[in-house]
């Protein structure tokens, strides 16, 4: 299969690529610096060079593939409008180029604010995008669909690790942990990230499009639910410093930016995907990667 993947250097995204040449795949992957274009190659890959802003060579790429992985996304939460507006382009684009062929799109989304009060399943349908929920990338992707283009989400719990996170979540708390001289949670620390080992996520994706994209949403959970307090712990006991509980008020000069996340409470189940795709999650889980030198690397 041809497969055109944006964000082949992310951390997500650098996985896929791997997962899809080691399965016998061809992948052209989308990258924007030298440096990435050096290690795609490494790969086995053939190299994109551009952005999510090249529409012309999204349109071109998408066309000349069987399935387009759409991974890419700028974490830039102080531009996060920006990014969330050039991500549903993106998806409308690449959607465009696929409309009457065969081909597929398989885009990613996040399952924060997806249900609340319950544990989250594939066929919840996220709030439409507003002031409090910007993100568009699965009303972008259910547009496509409308229009007779195969096209699904992978939905990434907060909680994505493995080696080479560098710009996620965790890697933001165990920042904040260092500069503050504390290891925080909210009120009893009782809210829960669910979460996915990268390299399970990566095997996901080769198998929803091997797959056809037959189904909607695929959840890449690997384990429902991890209690917040446990991860402080966590990253209190590897930085040796004081793990402590705080209020709303106190957590949101804490956290800054991060506070919203820190006291979200995101449980997902994925058995329906684990079902559809028997896909198993294999690697180790949130809190042994936690347990590990690897994430606490002062040259992070």
């Amino acid at each position: 299969m041809r497969v055109f993947l944006t964000g082949a250097s992310g951390f997500v995204g650098s996985a896929v690529v791997k997962e899809l040449i080691a399965a016998g795949h061809t992948v052209r992957g989308l990258v924007r610096s030298d440096a990435a274009a050096a290690t795609l190659t490494a790969t086995g890959a053939e190299v994109v060079r551009g952005s999510l802003d090249d529409t012309e060579t999204l349109k071109r790429e998408a066309a000349a593939a069987d399935s387009v992985v759409h991974t890419a996304f700028n974490h830039d939460f102080s531009r996060l409008a920006e990014s969330l507006e050039q991500d549903r382009r993106a998806i409308e684009v690449i959607g465009a180029a696929l409309e009457g062929s065969d081909g597929s799109l398989l885009a990613t989304s996040v399952i924060a604010f997806l249900a609340t009060g319950r544990v989250a399943i594939e066929s919840d349908i996220p709030p439409p995008a507003s002031a409090g929920y910007l993100r568009a990338s699965e009303a972008a992707v259910s547009a496509v669909a409308t229009r007779g283009v195969r096209a699904s989400v992978v939905r990434l719990p907060p909680a994505v690790h493995g080696d080479g996170d560098r710009g996620g979540l965790l890697p933001m708390l165990i920042g904040l942990a260092r500069e503050k001289g504390a290891s925080a949670y909210v009120g009893k620390g009782l809210n829960r990230w669910s979460a996915v080992h990268r390299i399970d996520a990566a095997r996901l994706f080769r198998l929803a499009i091997e797959d056809g994209c037959a189904s909607p949403h695929y959840h890449a959970v690997g384990e429902e639910g991890v209690a917040f307090y446990a991860i402080a712990e966590a990253i209190g006991r590897r930085l040796d410093v004081p793990v402590i509980g705080m209020t709303e008020e106190e957590s949101a000069v804490h956290f800054g930016g991060l506070a919203l996340f820190a006291g979200m409470d995101v449980p997902s189940s994925s058995e329906r995907t684990r079902s559809s795709l028997a896909w198993k999650p294999e690697q180790r889980d949130l809190l042994a990667d936690l347990d590990r030198s690897a994430y606490f690397a002062n040259d992070r």
